[in-house]
Formats: C-alpha cells, sequence, structure tokens
C-alpha cells in the first residue's frame, strides 16, 4: 500500500512537472520572437508584470493571497537572485543561439540539481549516479566544443543559468515544508521585475497588437512552469524529477526546425544524447527499472505515434 501511494505521488509530481515543461518551453518559443524586436530588459520586464497578475487573479486556486505571508524571507531574497540570474542569462543566451543548442546546454541544470542534492539536501547519491553526472558534463563539452567558437558570451550566460535554475530546483524542494506553491512561485517573479524596471528607461519600444497578445501569452506561459515546476519539485526529489524535463528538447528541436529551419549540427546531438541518456540512468538509478520502464514506454509510444502520423501525413500530401 505504501509503494502504491508513493507511486501515485511520483506520478503527480511528474505531471506536475512536465506540465510546467511544456509551459516553460512555450515561453520559449514566445521569447524567441519577441527578442528579435524588443529589448532583454523589456521583455523580462513585461513578461514578469504579466506573470505576477496571472499568479495573483489565480490566487485563490493557491488557498488566496494569506498564502504569501512567510517569515523566511532571506530565503525567498535568495530564490529572487537566483531567479534573476536564470532568467536575464537564459534569455539572453536565446536571444543569440538556436533555440535547441540553448536548451541543450540549459539542461545542465538537472544534472547540477543531482549534484547539489547531496549537501544541500543530504539525499544519497551512488557512484553510478556521480558517474552519470560526469558523462553528462562531456555531453556538454562536446555541445560546447572549446576552441570552435562555441564558447560564446551566450553560451556561458545559459551555464550560469542553468546553475541559478539548479538552485531554485533545489530550494523549492527545501521549502516546501513551510512555504507555499503560490509564495515559491510569486516572489521569485519579484526579482527579475525590480531589476529590469531599473533597465528599462532608454530600451522601451512600445510593442505592437500581436506583440502585446505574445508579451501576455508569454505572461500566462511563465505563470503555468513556475506552478508545474514548484508543484513538482514539492512532490518528489529533486534527482528523481529533473530529468523529465529533457522532454522539452523534443519539443525545442521540431519548434526550430519548422518555425525558424534551425537544423542542429551532428555535436549538438552528439552531446544532447549523451546528456539526455546520463539524466535518464540517473532516474533508472533513483526509482528502479519497473517505475522507468513505465514511464519511458509511455513517452516512446506517444512520441512514436506522433513520428508515424507526421510521416502519413506527409505521404498523403506528396501523393496528392
Amino acid at each position: 500500500m505504501h509503494q502504491s501511494n508513493a507511486q501515485d505521488s511520483y506520478g503527480k509530481a511528474i505531471g506536475f512537472l512536465l506540465f510546467g515543461v511544456a509551459a516553460g518551453l512555450s515561453l520559449d518559443l514566445a521569447a524567441k520572437w519577441l527578442l528579435v524586436d524588443y529589448s532583454l530588459q523589456q521583455f523580462v520586464f513585461l513578461r514578469s508584470i504579466f506573470g505576477v497578475v496571472v499568479f495573483l487573479s489565480l490566487s485563490r486556486w493557491f488557498g488566496g493571497i494569506g498564502e504569501l505571508k512567510t517569515k523566511r524571507w532571506k530565503a525567498h531574497l535568495l530564490r529572487t537572485v537566483l531567479a534573476s540570474g536564470a532568467m536575464f542569462g537564459f534569455f539572453y543566451g536565446l536571444k543569440y543561439m538556436p533555440l535547441v543548442n540553448a536548451l541543450t546546454l540549459a539542461f545542465t541544470a538537472p544534472l547540477i540539481v543531482t549534484a547539489l542534492s547531496v549537501p544541500i539536501l543530504g539525499e544519497h547519491v551512488g557512484w553510478r549516479r556521480w558517474l552519470a553526472v560526469i558523462v553528462g558534463f562531456i555531453g556538454v563539452m562536446i555541445v560546447l566544443r572549446p576552441g570552435r567558437g562555441m564558447l560564446t558570451p551566450a553560451a556561458l550566460a545559459i551555464m550560469v543559468a542553468s546553475f541559478c535554475y539548479a538552485g531554485l530546483a533545489i530550494s523549492a524542494r527545501k521549502l516546501a515544508t513551510t512555504e507555499s506553491s503560490l509564495s515559491l512561485s510569486v516572489y521569485v517573479i519579484t526579482g527579475p521585475l525590480i531589476i529590469s524596471s531599473f533597465l528599462l528607461p532608454g530600451n522601451y519600444v512600445a510593442p505592437t497588437f500581436n506583440g502585446w497578445l505574445l508579451f501576455l501569452f508569454a505572461g500566462f506561459a511563465s505563470a503555468g512552469a513556475w506552478a508545474g515546476i514548484v508543484g513538482g519539485y514539492r512532490r518528489a526529489p529533486p534527482s528523481m524529477l529533473a530529468p523529465f524535463e529533457y522532454t522539452a528538447l523534443i519539443g525545442a528541436a521540431i519548434a526550430g526546425y519548422y518555425i525558424w529551419g534551425e537544423v542542429p549540427d551532428k555535436w549538438v546531438i552528439t552531446g544532447g544524447t549523451i546528456i539526455i541518456s546520463s539524466g535518464l540512468f540517473i532516474v533508472y538509478r533513483e526509482v528502479g527499472s519497473v517505475m522507468t520502464g513505465r514511464y519511458l514506454r509511455t513517452f516512446t509510444a506517444g512520441g512514436a505515434a506522433s513520428i508515424a502520423r507526421r510521416f502519413r501525413r506527409r505521404k498523403n500530401q506528396n501523393k496528392s
């Protein structure tokens, strides 16, 4: 019975996380569009404004405004600093890099989460998972290819953002026993909002109607991402959940190809495969082969069906 309840809890945690990942990918797509015409400062400011408004509007679903009460201001302040580093660093890199390249580097965060789970949360990570973390970072080096022009300021910014994001994931798990999902989600947006407001003068361009729609969409997606990720990490250990965030890479590769014509080169594919494999091995060691097999069958079956449908549509189009 206890094992069944634990598996149900893991299932809910993964469901929350995957919702957050999908919302986060939607935010990234909107950001990629918006950063062509608008400054990073303006994007972060408006995205944060809309995100706060959305959360406060939905606060009753999280227990009401009273859920924002906290006595752990120092911890929330640290999280706002980490959120600012994650947001500015990632979107700066996203502006200057292909979408899938940026996300591939960003997914060093789950590896960092696994490593930091030991000193901060006191979780046990065996030598096999430590080896998986090391192999994962070898995959990162393959993607970056130091000395071949890939180690750019944009790439470095995303690496810094990944470390900050890992800190957010770890702190969400650590604060989950005393803090509400609403407080963990809202306060992290205030830091980037305040910082971007000081940087906004001279960097603001009046958005078009479509621009406002995209900014609004980014705000909703941002709120969904935080709610999903916080909801997942407060229900299960980070070392178990983090690798499931790799599913966003599949969506990023598809979107990058069909929207911007971006095709990842063999080094990005090779390094990304190594990173994902390392993450999945961590899942295997964390939750066991039975549960992992079930989740992998779900993902691969859905992915295979989606690809098969796409090929059938193309085949039918070519015949017509």
